[in-house]
């Protein structure tokens, strides 16, 4: 939680200093494990040299932070105000800090109904930071009024309903608070989101807040313990899970998954896949089993991410060549295309950057313009763009607002 309170002007190299000498590191251990010289990293963290993608990405994994904690730099003043009024209204609204006594109350049938086109806003559109700003700060209130009406209600069905929709809601919270920078928030509404499931006696979507803290503790570089919650969560549902439980066992799965990638442990990642992921993903199909997108799709965007972290860049865009992301929601489609991005740009065919970058930003701009990954890529496509195609990456870095 820490590294959230760095100061957001801090250059990158400085940062990565200040991480490094907080947990104790040389210079030259962290250098050895990411495979550069010790001369490479000093100029790195004294601003004299910019690091590469790959190699910020493995400082990352060596210092067990996100890439975004290293890459907390505004582009462009305007939008980012803009965007820092939006996520404030969010966070006071989830602090207290707003109420409406004068909004009536909603039933609960209308809870409902608020609480799933939220969701289905977040998942399709391709402004959807805008819209969930818009649209959470009242639905928190509703969902808050809501929880102090039914407390003591004898109606124990309205009761668990509210609660369910309490759940779904702040599920969501996680994604947005996780996006917009606020790790701190994203664990205090994966809590709130497991309580509000165990309120409601609800085994599934109690799996469900516990994938959803596997994803906040990923996010914050702790692996170990992501993967500690998804297995146990597993074991939670039962050896032989059906249905959604099923559905949600292979997301959990899909959680260690990671957490082994980020570890480095790319063959039990593999077999994890294999072993535990693929057979559940085949018994249920493509689905998004409260909005974990599980399912065939989902777990061969695992593959290409395990073999874009391995630096396995041509293994995964075979992989790639064969997923149909059409069906998914924008964020899973937003990933999968930066992954390949990625890998395009670890083997410096910058055209296919291009064209992969130009499509994202035109699909997902707020995604865009969020994602330090896909900012930084543009940077240094702008640093060695050819003349044949420089004007091209010029406008694409106007347009996101990368100067």
């Amino acid at each position: 939680m820490g590294a959230a309170t760095m100061e957001p002007e801090l250059p990158v190299g400085q940062r990565i200093r200040e991480h490094r000498e907080r947990q104790g590191k040389s210079q030259a251990v962290v250098a050895g494990l990411c495979r550069i010289t010790e001369d490479y990293l000093s100029r790195i963290e004294r601003g004299k040299k910019t690091p590469t993608l790959p190699v910020l990405m493995s400082i990352a994994r060596e210092l067990r932070i996100p890439v975004a904690v290293l890459l907390d730099e505004p582009s462009d003043p305007r939008p980012r105000t803009e965007k820092a009024c939006a996520d404030r209204r969010v966070a006071n609204a989830l602090l207290g800090h707003v109420e409406d006594p004068g909004r009536p109350p909603c039933s609960t049938a209308e809870l409902r109904a608020a609480v799933d086109s939220t969701w289905r806003a977040w998942e399709t559109h391709p402004e959807r930071f805008s819209a969930a700003a818009d649209a959470l700060p009242g639905l928190i209130h509703d969902v808050n009024a809501a929880l102090r009406r039914h407390r003591s209600d004898a109606d124990t069905h309205a009761r668990r309903e509210i609660q369910r929709c309490a759940a779904d809601m702040y599920f969501m919270l996680r994604s947005y608070c996780r996006r917009t920078g606020r790790a701190d928030l994203s664990m205090m509404v994966a809590d709130r989101g497991l309580r509000a499931a165990e309120e409601a006696d609800d085994p599934i979507r109690i799996a469900a807040a516990r994938w959803n803290l596997g994803h906040i503790l990923l996010g914050t570089g702790d692996p170990d313990a992501a993967a500690d919650v998804a297995v146990r969560a597993v074991e939670q549902l039962g050896a032989d899970p059906q249905g959604e439980a099923a559905a949600m066992a292979g997301a959990l799965q899909l959680v260690a998954v990671v957490a082994d990638g980020r570890r480095k442990r790319y063959w039990a990642a593999r077999e994890r896949l294999a072993k535990s992921a693929t057979p559940l993903a085949t018994a249920v199909g493509d689905g998004n089993a409260h909005h974990t997108v599980f399912g065939p799709t989902n777990v061969q965007l695992h593959a290409v991410s395990i073999d874009t972290e391995a630096g396995n860049s041509r293994a995964a865009l075979a992989l790639a060549d064969r997923i149909d992301t059409s069906r998914l929601p924008l964020e899973r489609r937003f990933t999968f295309q930066l992954d390949v991005a990625r890998c395009w740009d670890l083997l410096r065919e910058d055209a296919a950057v291009l064209v992969h970058l130009t499509d994202l930003a035109a699909v997902a701009p707020e995604d865009f313009a969020r994602n330090p990954m896909a900012i930084q890529m543009v940077t240094d496509l702008r640093k060695r763009a050819r003349p044949t195609y420089r004007k091209q990456v010029v406008d694409l870095a106007e347009r996101v607002g990368v100067r």
